[in-house]
């Protein structure tokens, strides 16, 4: 016949020597004690713990003994069901003999596991607000996509600002009293009509950014000047 007191007082004596800073009598009749599991050390020296709680029952070890989880540190409610359904399994694979200190180390172990989840979660996390962030960042320094509607919209109000700047400049020279030239003498003064208009923005203060190759370069243009019908005087004229 088993002495199950017998058994029962020799694990609570060598319980004692295994865990003496953690180990804690409640009561004797039942026997009734608790021990406190704690992690290794995580990242920023975190750590889970939970204070087991077990009571003999009288026919320990062939019953499993009872277990509540006394008190916990830093354990999500999914981690103190996942503690509590480690104690029901290693319970039933160990009836018959004494358990304690198995049951403790399986615990051990998960909350090592924890302490593992809770690192990821917070690596997960400041991952996804690094991903977020450069989203933000891209949508922010995008700008807007060039298509064939909004280049000519900014086509046509850039040549406006250009011949509006034209106007304002002739017009100062006319109040100069400066004489205004013909398109020949425009032609003259400067061969590359593109340049000109740059220089009438920076003149003017205008921080609009040009893309010379847009426009046509004044030698393209199809003027023979070895056909005898051609008249620089004559376009000057037209032009005024």
């Amino acid at each position: 016949m088993t002495d199950y007191a017998e058994e029962q007082r020799n694990e609570l004596e060598a319980i004692e020597s295994i865990y003496p800073d953690s180990f804690t009598v409640l009561s004797d009749d039942p026997a009734s004690f608790t021990i406190t599991v704690t992690s290794d050390a995580g990242e920023n020296d975190e750590t889970v713990e939970a204070t087991l709680k077990f009571t003999y029952v009288e026919k320990y070890p062939d019953e499993p003994p009872l277990w509540e989880i006394h008190c916990q540190e830093n354990l999500e409610d999914s981690d103190v069901e996942e503690v509590l359904t480690l104690l029901q399994q290693q319970a039933e694979e160990n009836l018959g003999m004494v358990m304690i200190f198995t049951l403790v180390t399986a615990v051990q172990e998960k909350l090592n596991e924890i302490v593992d989840v809770i690192k990821n979660r917070r690596e997960e996390e400041k991952r996804r607000k690094e991903r977020e962030a450069e989203e933000a960042e891209k949508v922010a320094f995008q700008g807007t996509v060039v298509t064939i509607e909004n280049f000519l919209a900014w086509k046509a109000k850039f040549e406006l600002e250009v011949a509006e700047l034209r106007r304002k400049r002739q017009k100062e020279e006319e109040q100069a009293g400066k004489p205004k030239l013909t398109g020949k003498q425009l032609f003259e003064r400067d061969h590359n009509l593109d340049t000109s208009d740059i220089q009438f923005l920076e003149d003017a203060g205008n921080n609009v950014e040009v893309d010379e190759s847009l426009f046509q370069e004044i030698e393209d243009l199809d003027l023979d000047e070895d056909d005898p019908d051609f008249d620089p005087l004559e376009m000057g004229s037209d032009e005024d």
